[in-house]
């Protein structure tokens, strides 16, 4: 079983110590989400979608000096064993520093935006 969320976090993480201006991964809408709160954050330069029949999501990574900014990323809920959590129980990542990114049913948004709409989800993945 494939699981395209961890290949795409994977491809970002392995870019940033590779020292790649971009990278470019398969396109979903799911990652596509993913990417624009990444680049919101500020944890991504640019992210664009190109190609017709094949859709290619790039996303320009961004970097301090000569360390990326992207300094870790975690898989949490999987196709094997999916987490979800209520808007009360988000959890901070890093004591604040890092962002947490969940499905809800409102859309793809880091924990901050989901406690101050008070809705839970799909607790994705972590970033630091």
């Amino acid at each position: 079983m494939s699981d395209p969320i961890s290949n795409m976090l994977t491809s970002i993480r392995n870019g940033g110590r590779a020292m790649l201006p971009e990278v470019v991964i398969p396109h979903s809408k799911l990652k596509e989400s993913i990417a624009h709160v990444l680049k919101r954050e500020g944890y991504v330069a640019e992210v664009s979608v190109d190609g017709k029949p094949h859709k290619k999501l790039k996303i320009k990574l961004k970097y301090a000096g000569r360390k990326p900014v992207i300094d870790g990323v975690r898989r949490i809920s999987r196709p094997g064993l999916r987490r979800y959590t209520g808007a009360l129980e988000v959890p901070r990542v890093r004591g604040g520093l890092g962002v947490s990114i969940l499905s809800t049913s409102e859309g793809v948004m880091t924990g901050q935006q989901a406690r101050k709409k008070n809705v839970g989800g799909e607790l994705l993945c972590e970033v630091w």
